[in-house]
Parts: C-alpha cells; sequence; structure tokens
C-alpha cells in the first residue's frame, strides 16, 4: 500500500478515534475542578480526598497490563466501546455519591470503575493509531489522538468549574455522564477493529512487555503524570485559597467573579489547551526531524520551567504562565513519546507495551495526590513547586540512558528506530 493510500485509510479512524476519546474526556475532565475541593464541601479529609483522586489511578495500575493483553488477544474495537461505555457508568455513579449519605464510598467505587474503563480506552486508542500510521507520520497521528484526549480536558474543567459554581456540582457531574455517553455511540457505530483478525488464547492477561524501550519510556511517563496529575492538578485549587487568588472578568457592564473551583478549571483547562496543541506540535515535529529524542527533551525542560515560575512570588500572572509552559511541557512530550514505543515494538505486541507504559503512568498519578496534598501541608506549595521541577530533568536522563542503551545512539532517526 502507497504512503498516501495509507494516509487516506487511516486518516478516517484517527479521526473516529479522536471524536470518541474527547467526549469521554469531558468526565474526567468536569471533575477537576470539584474533587480537590470535596473537603470543604462534604467534610471529607485530605487524605481520603487524595484517596478519592487516586483511585481510578491505582484501579489502572492493576487493569492497565490486562488491558494491553486483551487487546493483542482479541482486538481493539471491543474493548475501546465497553472502555467507553464503563466511563460513562462512573462519571453518573459522581451524581449519586454527591447525593449520598456516605459519599466516599460512591466517589471511590466510581473512579474505580473509571480507572477499568480508561484503562481498555487509552490501551486501545494508541495502538488503534499504531496499527494504522506509518513510521514518518506516526508521531503526528499519535499527537492528534492524545489531542483529542486532552482536549476534552479542558473543555471539561471549564464547564466543570463554570457550571458547579454557576449552578451546581450534581449539574456539572449529570452534564459529564451525557458527553461520556455520547463517546461509546460515536465508537460503536464508527471505530473498525484493527489490531487482530482472530483471537489468541495463548497470550496470557499478565504478560507484560518489559523491554528497555518499554521500561524506559515507562519511567518518563511516571515523572510526567507525577508532576502533571499528581501534583498540579492536585493542588491548583488548594493554592489557589492560599494564595487568596481568584479571576474576575469584565463584558461591558456585566462582571464575573469566578471563586476558587471556577478559576482552578479555567487555569487547568489553559495548561490542558496548552498541552492538546503542544502535543500535535510535538509530534509533527519529531516526524519533521526524523528523530524523537531531541524534541522530546525540548519539552521535558519547558515543563521544568513552568514548575520554576510557579515558585516566583505569586501573581494570578505567573500561575498562568507557570501552568501554560507545564501543559506545553506535558503535551510536547505525548505525542513522539507514544510514537518513540510503537517505533521501538513490533505491532503484534504494542498493545502489551501500551499496557506496561501506561502503568508506568498510573503509578505516577496515584502517587502524586497522595504525596502532594500533605508535602503542601507540611512545607509549602512553593517547596512543593520546587521540587517538582526538578523530576522532568530527572526523566530527560533516564530517556536518553535508556534509549542509548537499546539503539547505541543518543538520538537515533525515526529510520533507525524501527523494530
Amino acid at each position: 500500500m502507497s504512503d498516501s493510500s495509507s494516509e487516506s485509510t487511516s486518516r478516517p479512524v484517527i479521526y473516529a478515534v479522536v471524536a470518541s476519546t474527547f467526549f469521554v474526556g469531558f468526565g474526567g475532565g468536569v471533575v477537576f475542578p470539584i474533587l480537590p475541593n470535596l473537603g470543604e464541601v462534604l467534610g471529607i479529609s485530605a487524605f481520603m480526598v487524595g484517596v478519592i483522586l487516586s483511585a481510578n489511578r491505582w484501579t489502572r495500575l492493576f487493569a492497565n497490563g490486562p488491558a494491553g493483553a486483551l487487546v493483542d488477544r482479541i482486538g481493539t474495537r471491543k474493548p475501546f466501546v465497553a472502555g467507553l461505555a464503563i466511563e460513562g457508568v462512573a462519571t453518573a455513579g459522581y451524581v449519586v455519591a454527591i447525593t449520598s449519605s456516605v459519599p466516599e464510598f460512591w466517589f471511590v467505587l466510581a473512579r474505580v470503575c473509571w480507572g477499568v474503563g480508561s484503562a481498555l480506552v487509552f490501551a486501545t486508542a494508541y495502538t488503534i493509531t499504531a496499527d494504522v500510521s506509518e513510521a514518518a507520520s506516526r508521531g503526528t497521528s499519535m499527537g492528534i489522538v492524545r489531542a483529542g484526549i486532552t482536549f476534552g480536558f479542558p473543555a471539561g474543567m471549564v464547564l466543570g468549574g463554570i457550571v458547579s459554581e454557576v449552578y451546581s456540582n450534581v449539574a456539572a457531574f449529570v452534564l459529564a455522564a451525557s458527553f461520556a455517553g455520547l463517546a461509546s455511540v460515536i465508537a460503536y457505530f464508527i471505530v473498525p477493529e484493527t489490531h487482530v483478525e482472530s483471537a489468541d488464547s495463548s497470550i496470557k492477561p499478565w504478560d507484560l512487555e518489559t523491554t528497555l524501550p518499554a521500561l524506559t519510556v515507562g519511567l518518563v511517563n511516571f515523572g510526567l503524570y507525577f508532576a502533571f496529575f499528581g501534583v498540579l492538578f492536585s493542588t491548583l485549587v488548594l493554592y489557589l485559597q492560599v494564595e487568596s487568588m481568584t479571576l474576575a472578568l469584565e463584558v461591558g457592564n456585566f462582571g464575573i467573579d469566578y471563586g476558587e473551583q471556577g478559576t482552578s478549571g479555567l487555569l487547568m483547562a489553559a495548561a490542558a489547551l496548552s498541552g492538546a496543541v503542544f502535543t500535535i506540535l510535538g509530534g509533527k515535529i519529531s516526524d519533521g526531524v526524523g528523530a524523537r529524542v531531541p524534541v522530546l527533551l525540548v519539552f521535558l525542560v519547558t515543563s521544568c520551567t513552568g514548575f520554576a515560575v510557579l515558585t516566583l512570588a505569586p501573581s494570578l500572572g505567573t500561575v498562568v504562565l507557570g501552568c501554560v509552559l507545564i501543559g506545553a511541557g506535558q503535551g510536547g512530550v505525548g505525542g513522539p513519546l507514544t510514537a518513540l514505543l510503537a517505533d521501538l515494538t513490533p505491532e503484534e505486541r504494542m498493545g502489551r507495551a501500551m499496557g506496561t507504559n501506561n502503568v508506568f503512568g498510573d503509578v505516577g498519578g496515584a502517587l502524586g495526590p497522595l504525596v502532594s496534598l500533605p508535602f503542601a501541608d507540611a512545607a509549602g506549595f512553593d517547596a512543593l513547586y520546587a521540587i517538582s521541577a526538578v523530576i522532568p530533568l530527572l526523566a530527560g536522563g533516564v530517556l536518553v540512558a535508556g534509549i542509548y542503551t537499546y539503539t547505541g545512539s543518543l538520538s537515533p532517526t525515526v529510520d533507525e528506530s524501527i523494530v
């Protein structure tokens, strides 16, 4: 098949995946301005809030491996559709939780279900993309899909913050559940099977990819998720409260004053939107230069710079700049990093490789809230963000060492990386 023919065939599939993951991303985005503030809203302890925030990632820690193996065993379509549907049910569970007399139980249960669904979605979305894309355009394709997932987050965070402020938290959760349900409908009718033609019963659910490329990429993913989701997203609303920092907008004779939840929703949306834009750019640039590692290092430094900015004299301007830089760094790494994993992994093991990569990311995302919330209480936010600035630099060192050990080159080209 020619490159142009392959491109025309793969694009509709990729865009269908983007549409599905975009809408389910609303469910993840809506909750972030609300959940960290549950201590005040429902009287839940800071530790329990951390458990709720991280429950989906701890669940994915155990679900990612089986999800990846399942993809290599039965294909991508059924797990993708099922994962989206499970996420929709989980989002509806937030409505039950916030109206319940035991909200902690229902929030944890909903987050556990979300973890199972998202393990299936993440394992399949990137595997579908790897299946239908060529090496020369893989970075761009991975960036587009990751951007679709990421764009859902800022839209959801803006809506979550504003709807919860103007109407109620319940209304925000109902809105999120509606969009998540729409995602599974789109996937059911549009997304085809791309990975296997028949089931392979020889693949075991615990069969992970433990090659050096998978472990290297996974460790980088660990650091990014720990810093971005585990630290920034879990603490931003509390940081704004400590600094008494909110946003007021004036449009003509009308003024809108956002509380901490609304302001944090807008700031996290700015970070996620920046990430989505640079996810596409990062993947496209890595295709253009024919190498992934230099692009990855530039964006890791960008993420480091963003956390350093947050430690400066607090003002809304510096917080906005810091969030945008952190988002750009996180996003810019996303496309080239998953493309690099696909470059170095045989197609028949890509599901398992993505499962391994997701395990590392979710360990980072799960540890983040458990560590960052108590640390911020004890040492302050400046110390927390200063330490977080070092994490992307350590990830860069791991990346260079792992790739050099495996390929014998500090910056292998795309052609040299293909298995």
